[in-house]
């Protein structure tokens, strides 16, 4: 066997787990990207002694070692960010409050046809979960109408959690936000206008948890977390947009 097979077969592997989460409509920046690197990797392993000359040959000559030098320097900042990244958001990925002295705020997700989408019906039932351990904490649920959604995320998820035996009154909808800085800049009123706890416990994916307690802080949110599950074949594209989400939010956020 050649020794070019099994990284081929590696990088093919990681191609298939990109591209899988198309068979569900998902297509973003996260596994466009895991993508088209997969595929470079593919590439160069497949033809390995033709990328190694046309490396070579371009070291010869000035402006090819700049580009080389830089293509590499890039590389390596890129893997160092996702590094760093990726440990912040499993440092954060499960942080729940030391005690009911707390709001539990879930940030809304996609709605389709009525019902809440895969994704989000895992963060309804861990806002689930923890109120029905919880009967003196209330929560908000926020997300506003898409323009593919019948109705708003926030009333989707009052009635799932309605549906499943929670207190009505125990639920508020902020049903107007349209990205999570809004979710939670909006969220953050209705809790202030309501005298509810300051403390706020959110309710996401855990691989966005890190990003939303950053925007979090910046509105004077002091936070905690509790996380929904997220399906395994989706974990790598949703890190890989979210590495992209968070340098994005710290550079301009």
């Amino acid at each position: 066997m050649s020794i070019k097979v099994i990284p081929f077969i590696l990088f093919l592997g990681l191609f298939v787990l990109f591209a899988s989460p198309i068979g569900t409509g998902i297509i973003n920046l996260g596994n466009g990207t895991g993508m088209v690197v997969s595929a470079l990797l593919m590439l160069i392993t497949l033809f390995w002694e033709r990328f190694t000359g046309f490396v070579g040959r371009c070291w010869e000559k000035l402006p090819g070692k700049v580009a080389i030098c830089a293509a590499v320097l890039i590389a390596a900042v890129s893997i160092v960010l996702a590094v760093m990244i990726s440990v912040s958001m499993a440092k954060e990925a499960n942080d729940p409050p030391k005690d009911e002295n707390t709001t539990v705020v879930v940030l809304g997700c996609k709605v389709k046809e009525g019902r809440p989408s895969l994704m989000l019906r895992r963060r309804l039932d861990a806002a689930y979960g923890y109120l029905s351990e919880h009967e003196s904490v209330c929560a908000v649920v926020s997300g506003g109408k898409g323009s593919d959604e019948s109705i708003s995320e926030a009333q989707c998820m009052r009635d799932y959690l309605v549906g499943r035996g929670i207190a009505p009154e125990r639920i508020f909808m902020e049903d107007k936000s349209v990205n999570t800085e809004e979710n939670l800049r909006f969220s953050k009123k209705i809790i202030e206008s309501n005298g509810l706890p300051q403390t706020v416990t959110l309710v996401t994916d855990n691989f966005h948890q890190y990003r939303a307690e950053l925007i979090a802080e910046s509105n004077g949110i002091k936070a905690y977390n509790i996380s929904g599950k997220t399906s395994w074949y989706l974990l790598p594209t949703y890190c890989v947009r979210e590495w992209f989400g968070v340098v994005y939010y710290k550079l301009f956020g």
